[in-house]
């Protein structure tokens, strides 16, 4: 921007000439450039064609408009380009928004024109500004301490000058990419949460069937209890009717008869006691497909929560989560939930065989408590309870050992739900 022509492109701003003649009020006379010394030079001593990188690369657009309010009008709907060029225009000599410019670089990066004042040369500048750029590490402090320092000269200068202007290029190629990037990771995450919500969806239909299924076998079951038990009485009231016949024998007139009558009873009897065998036979049948039927509606309830428990859960950020009680046979599981969570993990029995006397240093390690209530004694529950409440520390109690309950107290707890309840 060598010989700055101020303009607006299409004549958006009328005032624009104004504003740039306000802030390049000079507050002294204009004076010719400072010569190589040991004073480091001023905004307004620099070549004028760097100005425009000092004030694009140093300066937000809300910073550079709020330090402009400070000396002129703005109009509310000047653009940021209108900014810039004002103030880079303003810059050429000593103006009131030029020395607030300069007091605001020198007071931002003093720490790293203190660390190159040390330098005694171009070259060793040379080499700072080359580390920054390979590091890609405090560029605008050090464009600023290397471009106002004075061992800098016209050929560090340019050198510095292109750096910067292929640095922006860089940039903004980088964000262009970077944008893309996120509008990929936007659609993403939107096909996932599209699955998600479609395997939520299926894996409710199928809880909701096992459920029903579940009831009907259980009304089944009680049906054939209540025939068993009518069959048990009707054969007791058979014994007791052949009991007495056998008793009234030498008292009838007619021993033949109540022989028949007898025989009769003892067949039915029999008949009925094969009858009752049938009954017996048909509800162990049916208590064996009841049981079956359970064991595969828990196994299919913890597929269920075990899908659910590999779902996306929040970051623990590296907490120590300590587990009380639970199956021993999902331990393991436990682990991998707080672990794919960022957390670290901690198991105690709840004193069924471990001893209660090692749950105190379980507890003082933990940041999080997942009391499992159902599984734990009765000391165990009321010295994880007491302790927790003492020392303010997350504590959430489950009434169900799955590791689905586990892992929705885990992302409660992960989320800033935590508190002293019962989970589900």
């Amino acid at each position: 921007m060598s010989g700055f022509p101020f303009h607006v492109a299409g004549g958006s701003f009328g005032s624009a000439h104004s504003l740039l003649a306000e802030a390049m009020t000079p507050l002294a006379p204009p004076k010719a450039q400072v010569a190589v010394g040991s004073r480091r030079r001023k905004l307004w001593e620099i070549s004028h064609k760097f100005h425009c990188p000092i004030v694009g690369v140093c300066f937000e657009c809300d910073e550079l408009r709020r330090l402009m309010h400070k000396v002129m009008h703005l109009p509310r709907d000047a653009s940021d380009f209108m900014l810039h060029t004002t103030a880079v225009g303003a810059c050429e000599e000593r103006s009131r928004l030029a020395e607030i410019l300069q007091k605001s670089l020198e007071k931002r990066y003093q720490l790293s024109i203190r660390q190159l004042a040390a330098c005694k040369s171009a070259a060793e500048l040379r080499r700072a500004w080359q580390a920054a750029c390979r590091t890609k590490r405090d560029i605008p402090a050090v464009l600023w301490a290397c471009w106002t320092h004075p061992c800098s000269n016209e050929q560090l200068e340019q050198e510095i000058y292109g750096d910067i202007h292929m640095i922006q290029h860089q940039l903004g190629a980088h964000e262009r990419t970077e944008q893309q990037s996120l509008v990929n990771a936007q659609a993403k995450n939107a096909e996932l949460q599209a699955r998600l919500d479609a395997a939520l969806a299926d894996a409710e239909d199928l809880r909701q069937k096992r459920a029903t299924q579940a009831q009907e076998a259980a009304q089944t079951i009680a049906q054939l209890r209540a025939e068993l038990v009518a069959r048990e009485a009707q054969a007791s009231n058979l014994a007791r009717a052949s009991d007495t016949l056998r008793e009234a024998l030498p008292d009838l007139e007619s021993r033949q008869k109540l022989t028949q009558r007898l025989a009769n009873a003892e067949e039915r009897a029999r008949a009925t006691r094969q009858e009752n065998e049938e009954l017996t036979r048909e509800l162990t049948r049916l208590r064996d497909f009841a049981k079956y039927a359970e064991e595969t509606i828990e196994s299919l309830s913890r597929t269920d929560e075990d899908d659910l428990a590999d779902l996306p859960g929040p970051q623990l950020s590296g907490k120590c989560v300590l587990c009380v009680g639970g199956r021993s046979g999902s331990v393991n599981s436990y682990r991998e939930v707080v672990e794919q969570s960022g957390g670290h993990f901690l198991h105690h029995d709840g004193g069924l065989e471990e001893s209660l006397h090692r749950i105190d240093g379980a507890l003082a390690a933990a940041d999080i408590v997942i009391c499992q209530a159902g599984c734990i004694s009765h000391n165990a529950y009321w010295r994880v309870k007491e302790q927790c409440k003492r020392t303010g520390k997350p504590c959430m109690f489950v009434k169900n050992s799955g590791l689905g309950s586990f892992g929705r107290a885990v992302n409660a707890l992960g989320k800033g739900n935590s508190g002293d309840g019962t989970g589900q």
